[in-house]
């Protein structure tokens, strides 16, 4: 099956058609199925993370595992939820190393996030958002074209070429990470502070 090309999609739906038919990188192989992104088709907020996990593997949908649970939890104290949102990844098949029964998550080269990048591209084309949050290094580097420092550009809106805004955070699975519980609290109220710097500038006079 012939892989579309994005200018020829108009719809959502046949943009998931055109992603799991996509080939141009390896993921596809072991992979379940590409991983589209869902949520409001004009959402004013587009909410990028790195790529499907396990669960998001076999479900078919973005942020339904631990890492999903943790997003819902920030948005729902940022005054969001996912009604609001269009959520997809930056990589659209799971990259995982095989160990036992487990597959671990392994992150995307930075061959496979450009080669991916199309598949974003269409998104932000057909959802249209004023704001991408880009959820970890991974997603930043797809959004902008180059890796950065998430350090120095945590929780600004920074213009990006077509006129839209990114806001760079960190992906819930780092929050996930954190062993010590205190330190865990203090930066999933940081992360609730990127979303809420997030609807502050949705609500700026255009």
């Amino acid at each position: 099956m012939a892989v579309q090309q994005p200018t020829a999609i108009k719809s959502l739906r046949a943009l998931r058609g055109a992603e799991n038919a996509c080939t141009r990188c390896p993921l596809y192989k072991n992979a379940t199925q590409a991983v589209p992104g869902i949520g409001a088709t004009q959402a004013r907020i587009m909410l990028v993370g790195e790529q499907p996990g396990d669960q998001e593997d076999i479900q078919g949908k973005p942020f339904v595992g631990p890492a999903g649970r943790v997003l819902d939890e920030a948005l729902e104290a940022a005054g969001l939820s996912r009604g609001d949102c269009f959520i997809t990844n930056a990589v659209k098949h799971f990259k995982f190393e095989q160990r036992g029964k487990r597959r671990l998550h392994k992150r995307p080269n930075a061959y496979e996030i450009d080669r991916c990048h199309i598949w974003l591209d269409s998104e932000i084309a057909l959802v249209k958002p004023a704001l991408i949050v880009a959820m970890g290094a991974t997603a930043v580097r797809s959004v902008c074209g180059k890796p950065m420092t998430i350090g120095k550009i945590r929780g600004h809106a920074i213009a990006l070429p077509d006129n839209r805004r990114m806001l760079a955070t960190v992906h819930p699975s780092y929050i996930l990470r954190i062993r010590d519980q205190d330190d865990r609290h203090a930066q999933f109220r940081k992360f609730v502070t990127d979303l809420k710097a997030g609807i502050r500038f949705l609500k700026k006079p255009a």
